[in-house]
């Protein structure tokens, strides 16, 4: 966000607002944009719920605050340059995850120390949570089992705890010991002082780097980090409707984290493998049937391959190449039931004309030539329904 909004606007709270209202007004949107709310969504709306998240905690951050509040009523964003932290201004010697945890108690459900682009510290000594990185991986699906969904095994190396310290990564937990230069906090802060009052500067600590621990005698097996790598195989469901590129999160299924953190995500990227005979549109499907001129002509039954099998269709006497038949429910259902429903299979048929005749063969149809029957008339509706149905191809 460019251009700030006023933190009253931004709380929605009047300038008079009492401590209480302010509070509570932070508490819903808050919980509105917290980043474990949008996790399925897109990355604008995962970005724009970020953005509205971090200006609701800097807005809180000064309005909660009486002698930062008095400073902003009066001198408005010029305030900033007398403090430090987020957008200037600090949380009390908290990084935004415990400041967090402060107004919420922990009862939320949400796990506030994990919240990408916010870290450090807290005013207790507090180990910081980790997250594991995230494992991307791809799937192939043939259409047949996209119409139906279907569970695939994905065979992945990730990082899992050490077998033999149990992750902690030291040889027992009495080699695990508080960080001296942070005080187990994870961050150090560092104070400055300037013309507009005292400000912040909070990074991680260079010792323990962030996690608050340090180890004095590392496990052998994996070397401190009290992880190890595995190749392992995951049970991924997929639902039907999927479509090529999309990606499907299994939580948790990730690398995991140092010191007992969060695991990180597995990612599977959807692959769609080419149908030899149908073409997709979405939900729809499309076939291109060849018949030849006879059967145009006289009429027939022909087979139309489908996904669930084969589906007899009738071709009328007297079909255009190019007419295009739909077969109603025959296409694919959208993801988990949202959308527009199963779509439909389009056939086209287009008549085949012979290249080489028997003289035999010529004689007859030049027989044929004169008839009226074998002579286009345009002002009938079959122009008129090729012209409708052709664009669809």
């Amino acid at each position: 966000m460019a251009n700030k909004r006023d933190y009253y606007e931004v709380l929605g709270v009047d300038k008079k607002a009492s401590a209480d209202e302010i509070k509570s007004a932070y508490r819903k949107l808050a919980l509105k944009w917290h980043p474990d709310r949008w996790v399925n969504g897109t990355d604008a709306e995962k970005k724009t719920a970020e953005d509205h998240f971090k200006e609701a905690a800097e807005a809180y951050s000064v309005l909660s605050d009486p002698d930062k509040r008095a400073k902003y009523d009066q001198f408005g964003f010029a305030a900033e340059q007398m403090g430090g932290g987020a957008g200037g201004f600090d949380f009390g010697g908290m990084d935004i995850n415990d400041f967090l945890r402060n107004i919420f108690g922990g009862g939320f459900g949400f796990d506030f120390g994990g919240f990408s682009g916010f870290g450090g510290g807290s005013s207790e000594p507090q180990q910081r949570v980790l997250r594991g990185r995230d494992i991307r991986t791809s799937v192939k699906l043939t259409l047949e089992e996209i119409s139906k969904g279907c569970v695939k095994e994905v065979t992945i190396e990730r990082n899992r705890p050490c077998t033999d310290c149990n992750g902690r990564g030291a040889k027992s937990a009495a080699d695990i010991k508080t960080c001296p230069t942070c005080g187990g906090q994870g961050r150090v802060r560092q104070q400055t002082r300037s013309l507009f009052g005292v400000g912040y500067t909070v990074g991680t600590c260079p010792q323990c780097q962030g996690v608050g621990k340090i180890i004095t005698n590392p496990c052998r097996r994996c070397n401190g980090t009290g992880l190890e790598r595995r190749r392992e195989t995951v049970r991924v469901t997929i639902p039907a409707g999927v479509e090529d590129g999309m990606q499907i999160t299994v939580r948790s299924e990730g690398h995991a984290a140092p010191q007992g953190g969060v695991n990180g995500d597995l990612l599977v990227v959807i692959n769609e493998v080419a149908h030899p005979q149908l073409q997709r549109d979405g939900n729809n499907l499309f076939y291109t049937r060849i018949i030849s001129v006879m059967d145009a002509m006289l009429g027939c039954e022909v087979s139309i391959p489908c996904l669930d099998g084969s589906y007899k269709v009738k071709v009328e006497p007297g079909t255009q190449s190019g007419t295009v038949v739909k077969l109603r429910g025959k296409g694919l259902p959208s993801v988990q039931g949202y959308g527009r429903g199963t779509g439909d299979l389009y056939v086209k048929f287009q008549v085949w004309v012979p290249h080489k005749l028997s003289r035999q063969e010529r004689e007859q149809l030049e027989q044929m030539r004169s008839s009226s029957s074998f002579t286009p008339d345009l002002t009938r509706e079959d122009k008129a329904t090729f012209d409708k149905v052709k664009n669809i191809f």
